[in-house]
């Protein structure tokens, strides 16, 4: 199953509480690519742009789920990946439930701020609204939509869990 949705939606903690209760691995995507291309996020950003990122991105994709294949795995996928439409069609394709972790945008954006983490695309709130709008119909595309606003992770898996019929 891949967790698909902004920063801040709990793809991250959802995905390990999912991991734990269904007993299934956990990965993040990011964490991939940054041990394929051996180097931060943040440094292929820098270095090389977004569009070298992208195409990094969508070779770890691709990477991951060859080595899949029928073995279930939960995956956290990084906030613009399901917004490239090759990446969501990976998905499709290969057959992947792909679930839209979902909340207020004021309450990602400060989930965001109390994380700390180095994220330039966290500085303004208005810059940030208008980029979750313009991901947002792509989330929407998932096979579920999951709301993350004030739950808690372990609220947020038992939806899933019950969603897609696992228990």
């Amino acid at each position: 199953m891949f967790l698909v949705g902004f920063m801040g939606a709990g793809k991250s903690s959802v995905g390990l509480t999912l991991s734990h209760k269904l007993g299934w691995p956990f990965e993040v995507l990011d964490d991939r690519i940054q041990a394929q291309e051996g180097q931060t996020i943040e440094r292929i950003f820098q270095q090389s742009g977004e569009s070298v990122f992208r195409h990094a991105e969508h070779k770890a994709l691709r990477s991951l789920i060859a080595d899949l294949g029928n073995s279930p795995k939960v995956v956290a996928v990084g906030g613009g990946a399901f917004a490239q439409t090759n990446n969501a069609a990976l998905l499709e394709q290969a057959g992947f439930a792909a679930l839209f972790l979902d909340a207020p945008v004021e309450e990602l954006f400060r989930r965001c701020q109390e994380q700390q983490l180095e994220r330039p695309l966290c500085g303004n709130l208005e810059e940030f609204r208008q980029l979750y709008e313009s991901r947002r119909p792509y989330y929407m595309r998932a096979g579920w939509r999951i709301e993350t606003g004030k739950k808690d992770v372990e609220k947020i898996a038992a939806e899933i869990i019950n969603a897609l019929g696992l228990r």
